[in-house]
């Protein structure tokens, strides 16, 4: 929401502002999705988060292999058990469909909740290096193009920093590995 308000405003600066100001004025963009995939924090986050995923599965494995087993037990032996042992034994089942229910959801807010921590990092140091050469670089706008939000970016004025971010960052990227640059539809 702060986002789409600060390129609102942005937006109502650049119709306003006359010609003679915005000569002065700099502006810069990168494209993110250039740079995050390539970063190491990034990469370790995946397999950090992807090892999570695959405990998580194998336990919710076993506590399925566990309800079926028990289930299989009592179907045998349903119509041979006493009232009260047989509902005792269905509340058994319920009660283990239950929890293997909530340790889905648990799961899977789990590795949510990690995923986007490990990402707020990621993004905190990439503002943290756009912030540092937009300073170094006295840029008054900086613009990430991979947002889409931005209506149009005339990029033979504007600044591509996405390469010195990388820099910045540490990010080493193959010639195949860009995307194209991504100029937002007017």
């Amino acid at each position: 929401i702060f986002l789409k308000i600060m390129k609102k405003i942005l937006l109502a600066i650049l119709m306003i502002a006359p010609l003679s100001v915005m000569a002065q004025v700099k502006f810069a963009h990168y494209n993110l999705a250039d740079i995050v995939p390539h970063m190491k924090e990034y990469t370790t986050a995946q397999t950090e988060l992807q090892t999570m995923e695959k405990q998580y599965s194998e336990d919710l494995k076993l506590m399925q292999e566990e309800i079926e087993k028990k289930l299989a037990d009592y179907q045998k032996e349903a119509n041979n058990l006493l009232e009260n042992v047989r509902l005792r034994r269905e509340q058994e089942l319920n009660d283990l469909q239950q929890r293997f229910q909530q340790s889905y959801q648990d799961n899977q807010l789990a590795l949510e909740k990690a995923s986007q921590e490990k990402m707020a990092m990621i993004y905190q140091k990439v503002n943290a290096a756009v912030k540092k050469l937009a300073e170094a670089g006295n840029y008054v706008y900086v613009v990430d193009l991979s947002v889409g939000a931005i209506s149009f970016v005339n990029t033979a004025i504007s600044t591509d920093i996405t390469t010195q971010l990388q820099k910045e960052l540490g990010v080493t990227v193959s010639a195949t590995a860009t995307t194209a640059p991504t100029t937002p539809a007017k």
